[in-house]
C-alpha cells in the first residue's frame, strides 16, 4: 500500500528529515505512483486530488496479513492485518456481520469524529491484533494512521524533497521518494494530521524523536520512542453539542 499527502494536509514530523537525504518529489508528474505500479502489478491508484494520492495491490500479499481498502461517506482507508477481536467491535460499533476490518477502523474513525465518548489512544488500543492503517477524511481534511504495538506490519513514513508525508508497507517505495528522509512507523502509535504523534500504549507520555543512523553513518530518519519523563496533559473528547469534532481538536 502507498499514501502521499501534500504538506498542505498533513505536517510531516520534522525529525524524519535527514541531511543529504536524496528526497524527490514523490507527487511530481506522478512519479511515486507510477513507481508504484510498475513495481506492483495490478495496483489500484487512487486520485485525492489537492490532497495527494492512496494505492494498493494484493500483489505478494501476506496471506496472513491481507490488505483492504474500503471508502465510506468519503473516508478512504487502507488496511493490513488482522484484527482478532471483530466481533466485538462490530458489536461496540453497531456494524453487520458482513463489516470486515477495514470498515471497523472507518467506523472507529468516525466515532471519534463525530464527538464519540472516547479518546482516541483508546479506540485505537480496543483494536487487537496485527494491523498497520492509512485512513484520510475528504471531507474534514484529516489524515489518521496507527500501528499496532509489537509492529507486526511492515509500515514505513518519510518526507519528499517538497515535504509531503509519503507512507508504504514497501521499504524501497518509500526510499525512492525520500532517500534517508524515512523510518519505521512506530509501534504502539497513531498519528493525526491536527494532533501528530501519539502512543496509544503509553497516552500520558510524550513521543521523541531519536536521530538514526545507518551502516554508513549518514543519519536516515528518526525512530520515535515513549519519554518516560515527559508527560502531557489529558485531552478530553469534545461532546455531542459541542461546536468543535474530534477532527478538528484532537
Amino acid at each position: 500500500m502507498l499514501a502521499v499527502f501534500e504538506k498542505s494536509v498533513v505536517k510531516s514530523p520534522e525529525a524524519l528529515t535527514s541531511p543529504h537525504s536524496d528526497a524527490v518529489s514523490a507527487l511530481k508528474d506522478g512519479f511515486l505512483a507510477q513507481h508504484f505500479v510498475s513495481v506492483h502489478p495490478g495496483s489500484v491508484t487512487v486520485n485525492l486530488g489537492s490532497a495527494g494520492l492512496l494505492a494498493y495491490s494484493l500483489d505478494r500479499q501476506n496471506p496472513l496479513l491481507p490488505r483492504l481498502f474500503a471508502v465510506v461517506d468519503d473516508i478512504f482507508c487502507l488496511f493490513q492485518g488482522h484484527i482478532e477481536n471483530v466481533a466485538l467491535l462490530k458489536q461496540q460499533y453497531g456494524l453487520n456481520k458482513t463489516a470486515n476490518e477495514v470498515v471497523i477502523v472507518i467506523e472507529a474513525y468516525r466515532t471519534l469524529r463525530d464527538r464519540g465518548p472516547y479518546p482516541a489512544d483508546q479506540v485505537v488500543r480496543d483494536i487487537h491484533g496485527k494491523f498497520a492503517f492509512i485512513l484520510y477524511d475528504s471531507t474534514s481534511k484529516a489524515v489518521f494512521l496507527a500501528a499496532d504495538t509489537d509492529g507486526n506490519v511492515p509500515f514505513f513514513w518519510g518526507t519528499d524533497s517538497e515535504g509531503h508525508l509519503v507512507l508504504s508497507d514497501d521499504k524501497e517505495i518509500v526510499t525512492k521518494g525520500c532517500g534517508r528522509s524515512f523510518a519505521p512507523f512506530p509501534k504502539g502509535c497513531f498519528f493525526t494530521s491536527s494532533g501528530g504523534l501519539r502512543s496509544f500504549e503509553h497516552p500520558l507520555n510524550e513521543v521523541k524523536p531519536v536521530p538514526r543512523v545507518d551502516s554508513s553513518g549518514q543519519v536516515c530518519g528518526a525512530t520515535f520512542t515513549v519519554d518516560a519523563e515527559s508527560k502531557r496533559e489529558t485531552v478530553g473528547m469534545p461532546r455531542v453539542g459541542s461546536a468543535a469534532n474530534w477532527s478538528s481538536n484532537y
